[in-house]
């Protein structure tokens, strides 16, 4: 029956006429969004970027006492043209403020199947319940601008002089630290929690999870951080340190560094992962993402190098993940899954909406001529015997306590996959009609 309703919609977009195609929304593809009853909760001095009322939303399941902690990413921002908007995709999401039936949205009821415990169905692929399924979730919507560690009200002058100085609250350190000594008081014992997050809100999970760890104080801990990234980047001449340096200006990141512990090297923005590898060597912490990510990786260098190429963004993006990975290594706690790319949101997010191309094959190859015949015959690449797909990995990482160290070499696996050139027109045209 699934089947037959995404093949439908999958027909509906191929009739289409040409600048129609956004008429298909997110939820006519996707067969796995949550309806869980959520409560709102809105605590005074809790404020997004615009001044307006933050809110988040809790699920208290009835039959668990694991707890995921969800950050929404969508961005960020540190001067007038993205903090306004001005620069679309690269600014803040939400400027306008929080509705408050916004966890009733496509993005929170669909972007993430961590949230909503399955791997949903699209067309050709069946809906497929994974280890959150039935947990107590925290959805922590993003409308500030600052990765939800922010600490500054900032007033951000208009450069071409056309509209009035905007004042924006860069207040998500307050905002985190709020709804976390809420969430002490209605989760008193936590078994395993999980504090995960994709794009800001993978960038999130970082300073989040210390201070998650110590006012929730669960039995087990555990750290996804899906493509948001802190890179090392330890002097002046590190890619990432020109964004490192003016959102540590803009968002006043040196009065929430001085909340870490002295694992923290203040001069070195990534050095977050070493301070959580050595304050919680028990629990266990994963990063992953695309190594072709062209949505994050914008952020990190577009604005901060003139003229760089779309391959010069892609090369610095990946000498960054490469020094990223040798820095992981050398903490056992420490695991990463980084497939190459997905043809699905730039392969930026390799855990959000569907975990179709999300899959990991560190033996990947071409095809010997003799293999040529095997199906899909469109399909050149070959995974021989190492195919880890994303729901294991989540489920193996979190239920079974394993370590992952995996890095897909290049390849044109998913470029080629006749399944995705059906799926990933779909989803996009989707998000971007969202």
């Amino acid at each position: 029956m699934r089947f037959g309703l995404v093949a439908i919609a999958a027909l509906a977009f191929a009739i289409l006429p040409f600048g129609t195609a956004s008429a298909i929304g997110l939820e006519d593809i996707v067969d796995g969004e949550n309806h869980y009853p959520w409560e709102m909760v809105a605590l005074p001095g809790t404020k997004c970027g615009n001044g307006s009322q933050y809110k988040f939303y809790v699920y208290d399941s009835p039959t668990s006492n694991n707890l995921l902690l969800y950050f929404e990413g969508g961005g960020a921002c540190w001067d007038y043209d993205s903090c306004s908007g001005r620069l679309g995709i690269l600014g803040a999401a939400n400027r306008n403020g929080l509705p408050d039936d916004y966890i009733e949205g496509t993005l929170p009821k669909f972007v993430a199947p961590l949230v909503n415990g399955n791997d949903p169905g699209i067309p050709f692929r069946s809906r497929t319940d994974i280890i959150t399924k039935g947990w107590d979730v925290v959805y922590m919507p993003y409308c500030t601008g600052d990765v939800h560690v922010g600490n500054s009200t900032t007033t951000y002058v208009d450069p071409l002089g056309q509209e009035p100085p905007l004042i924006w609250y860069h207040n998500g350190y307050n905002n985190t630290i709020a709804a976390l000594n809420e969430l002490a008081s209605r989760f008193p014992s936590i078994n395993k929690l999980v504090v995960s997050g994709f794009s800001a809100g993978g960038v999130a999970t970082g300073v989040g999870y210390y201070f998650a760890r110590q006012i929730l104080g669960p039995s087990a801990g555990y750290m996804i951080n899906d493509s948001g990234p802190v890179f090392p980047a330890p002097n002046a001449s590190s890619n990432s340190r020109p964004l490192h340096d003016t959102i540590t200006a803009s968002w006043d990141l040196p009065s929430v560094f001085d909340q870490l512990p002295a694992t923290f090297n203040d001069n070195d923005f990534g050095s977050i992962n070493v301070m959580m590898a050595l304050e919680f060597p028990n629990d266990r912490l994963a990063y992953t993402g695309y190594s072709r990510d062209f949505n994050f990786s914008r952020f990190s260098y577009e604005r901060f190098y003139p003229g760089i190429t779309p391959a010069g963004i892609l090369a610095k993006w990946k000498q960054d993940q490469d020094a990223l990975v040798a820095q992981l290594k050398q903490f056992p706690n420490f695991s990463y899954n980084i497939p190459w790319e997905r043809q699905i949101n730039d392969s930026h997010c390799s855990t959000i909406i569907t975990f179709i191309g999300s899959h990991n094959c560190p033996s990947i190859r071409k095809k010997r001529w003799y293999e040529l015949w095997e199906w899909p015959w469109s399909q050149s690449w070959k995974c021989p015997g190492t195919f880890q797909t994303m729901e294991d990995f989540i489920d193996r990482f979190i239920g079974q306590n394993q370590r992952f160290r995996l890095v897909e070499p290049p390849n044109g696996y998913n470029a080629e996959d006749p399944g995705m050139s059906i799926v990933a027109p779909l989803i996009n045209d989707a998000i971007s009609g969202a």
